[in-house]
């Protein structure tokens, strides 16, 4: 059950991962509208207006449609708990059934090391127990959030189709005599 408020937070009750236990209800503040002209149904959070796309995608064709929805977009990355938090709740909102999402992270040439596709330094990092394990499988190269624990990273095959959350620098739209939106 999920209660929407005003604020465009809400409380939502879920089944936990056991047959008949339900975890406690949640809070899920949302982040604020971006409010920038053109842009009002994407969120801020932190530098970025994100929003999220429902239509399952592989990685390459996630990131490709990404950059066609505003100039500098790219796949979401993510620099602290609070933004994966938001992310995470903006998931929740739009398909509380189907969480698993593309972030904007791939493995550099089977190196073990990951970076961002918007060339952002990679300052954060809250992995799935276990994960990553690209240094089992070599076939997962890919980083995606919601796998088997909530609001945490996994790194996966970038063949399969997953929805995805898109992102663009505010700076990037907003430049000398561009309208905001009030």
């Amino acid at each position: 059950m999920t209660l929407l408020f005003g604020s465009g937070n809400f409380l939502t009750m879920e089944r936990g991962f056991f047959a008949d236990r339900a975890n406690v209800t949640e809070y899920c503040a949302m982040p604020q509208k971006c409010n920038i002209y053109g842009f009002s149904d994407w969120y801020k959070v932190g530098k970025v207006c994100v929003k999220y796309f429902n239509r399952p995608r592989n990685f390459t064709d996630a990131e490709f449609d990404c950059r066609a929805r505003a100039p500098g977009a790219h796949l979401v990355s993510v620099h602290s708990k609070q933004n994966n938090d938001y992310l995470l709740c903006i998931v929740k909102k739009f398909q509380p059934n189907k969480l698993r999402i593309w972030l904007g992270a791939f493995e550099l040439f089977k190196s073990g090391q990951f970076l961002w596709l918007d060339g952002s330094f990679w300052n954060y990092q809250i992995w799935t127990r276990g994960e990553p394990n690209h240094m089992y499988t070599s076939t997962e190269e890919c980083v995606e959030m919601n796998w088997k624990e909530i609001g945490k990273w996994n790194d996966a095959s970038c063949n399969v189709k997953k929805r995805y959350i898109c992102a663009f620098r505010v700076n990037d739209i907003l430049k000398p005599g561009s309208e905001k939106e009030e």
